[in-house]
């Protein structure tokens, strides 16, 4: 894939809470159109790193820098910040007394100001795209959950984000509702989707993925190409984590 242009770039982050340190002078950039994939053990501090860059959980130390310009410095340019980096989650966020195409129109005409007919039209053009042509009227209980997780991306594709995150989206589905979840967003990094990715799918990890960061306690251990990466990881803590997951065949 040709990158363009470094996009999002953290340095030195750190965040606590109270005494306990969740990060640890975590550094690194993004590139436009990379797939950025973060591994690492539970707890290790992978989803409070894509709240921290989105400015969902503040940062006690450290600069985010979206094109070259620091975003968080300031908590009333969050709004423009969330719609620029877009973030799905495991659990949909969904406004269960909403519609699906009510909930999909919300942010980008509320907050965006776009008319009414344009986001619709877009709406339902991505819901088709997505396998949910008719669902429009559905209520988010009248979905599974992977159908909820693509009404999810869908709401965050209708902001036009420059960059992607993903936390966890398939952790609440049930097996047979994973695929269609990732293969959507297998699609996406294909159109050439800036994209930051948390996940404990490791196949789709080594699928999907340009650059692997592995984190632990806080503080990135190994940084490196997806390839090099599944294939022979430098460091200890890697291989045990990858073993772990009986991912044995990483050729």
């Amino acid at each position: 894939m040709n990158h363009l242009a470094t996009i999002l770039e953290l340095k030195d982050i750190e965040k606590s809470y109270g005494e306990q340190k969740i990060l640890n002078q975590v550094s690194f950039s993004v590139e436009e159109g990379e797939v950025l994939v973060i591994l690492g053990p539970s707890g290790c501090g992978k989803s409070t790193l894509l709240r921290c860059i989105n400015g969902l959980e503040p940062i006690q130390a450290g600069r985010v820098e979206l094109e070259g310009k620091e975003i968080l410095k300031e908590s009333k340019n969050l709004p423009l910040v969330r719609q620029k980096i877009g973030m799905v989650f495991q659990s949909y966020d969904l406004f269960p007394h909403l519609t699906v195409l009510k909930n999909l129109l919300l942010a980008p005409v509320k907050v965006q100001k776009r008319s009414v007919e344009e986001v619709k039209g877009e709406a339902l053009k991505l819901l088709k795209r997505v396998g949910l042509e008719g669902k429009e009227k559905s209520y988010p209980h009248e979905l599974s959950g992977g159908q909820m997780q693509r009404v999810a991306i869908v709401r965050s594709l209708l902001l036009h984000p420059e960059v992607l995150l993903f936390d966890e989206v398939t952790a609440s589905l049930d097996p047979e509702m994973v695929r269609e979840v990732l293969e959507l967003i297998g699609e996406l990094a294909h159109e050439g989707r800036t994209m930051i990715i948390v996940t404990h799918e490791l196949q789709f990890a080594k699928a999907i993925a340009d650059r692997v960061i592995f984190l632990e306690k806080g503080q990135i251990v190994e940084e490196s190409d997806a390839r090099l990466f599944f294939r022979q990881p430098k460091t200890q803590r890697a291989r045990d984590f990858l073993n772990v997951f009986d991912f044995s065949t990483v050729g």
